[in-house]
Order: C-alpha cells, then sequence, then structure tokens
C-alpha cells in the first residue's frame, strides 16, 4: 500500500460528479473518467437528477490503477466549468 494514499491500487473507485442538469453532462464526466482510466476500466454509470431536475448527479464507478489517475481526473473536472460539485 502507498504511503501516500489510503486505497490498494488497483482499485474499484466510485466518483460522483454534479452539474446543472444539461443533456451533454453525462457524457462529458464519462468521456473524462474514460481519458484518463480507458473504457476496459469503465463499470457502472448511475444518474440522479435533484429534486426539482435543476441538478444532475453523476456516479462513474471505474477500476483505478493510480493515485495519480485519480489525481488527473479530479484536476480535470474541478477546473471545468460544467461541474459544481465532486465527490
Amino acid at each position: 500500500m502507498n504511503e501516500e494514499s489510503p486505497f490498494e491500487f488497483p482499485c474499484s473507485f466510485p466518483l460522483k460528479v454534479m452539474g446543472h442538469n444539461r443533456p451533454a453532462f453525462e457524457q462529458y464526466v464519462v468521456e473524462v473518467v474514460r481519458t484518463h482510466a480507458g473504457s476496459q476500466s469503465l463499470g457502472s454509470v448511475t444518474t440522479r437528477p435533484s429534486r426539482n431536475a435543476r441538478y444532475l448527479s453523476v456516479t462513474v464507478t471505474f477500476t483505478a490503477a493510480s493515485r495519480a489517475q485519480l489525481d488527473d481526473i479530479y484536476r480535470t473536472l474541478s477546473v471545468s466549468d460544467q461541474v459544481l460539485f465532486l465527490l
């Protein structure tokens, strides 16, 4: 196990991203993860609209290979104007 990370890689990692409920938001989140992790690493993708359907939560579960990979995904998503929250 890496001293810098509580995770043991590779591991299944659920990433939750919230943004405005727009048609391309889910696809954008999936493409960012696919770019950094590869298509073969993708698992499930679930979406959930907010109560008033103004916002959309997208959860992508994928196989994370390293802490650096997770950092790259978080960096890419956190600078996007489409993303409001990232867990």
